[in-house]
């Protein structure tokens, strides 16, 4: 019964903002490990942003440090990515991601259990 379901995806500016959301049922998000993906035509899904296993620490791309955040609202079981200062090259599509066992590997798409059915972004010169 686990399903994970973002939204706030759409078609943006360079320099432009959004602001991705993950829901979640089936699962707690503030027990367990989270984090975002994104998958462009061509390439590999590569590794966004994540919360450690319980929420203790957070970790970023270098490709979207300071540009992106990642939060959470344990209140209503969500997770958001707020992506500002979008580039072009942001353009993918984005997938929320969850795991209930320990790994160091937070930036590894192999490490995470469930997935979310990924939601667009694209991002026009």
């Amino acid at each position: 019964q686990v399903q994970l379901v973002e939204s706030g995806g759409g078609l943006v500016q360079a320099g432009g903002s959004l602001r991705l959301s993950c829901s979640a049922s089936g699962l707690t998000f503030s027990s367990i490990a989270v984090g975002w993906f994104r998958q462009a035509p061509g390439k590999e899904r590569e590794f966004v942003s994540a919360f450690s296993l319980g929420g203790g620490n957070t970790y970023y791309a270098d490709s979207v440090k300071g540009r992106f955040s990642i939060s959470r609202d344990n209140a209503k079981n969500t997770v958001t990515l707020q992506m500002n200062s979008l580039k072009p090259e942001d353009t993918a599509a984005y997938y929320c991601a969850a795991r209930i066992r320990r790994s160091r590997n937070y930036d590894s798409a192999s490490s995470y259990e469930y997935w979310g059915q990924g939601t667009q972004v694209t991002v026009s010169s």
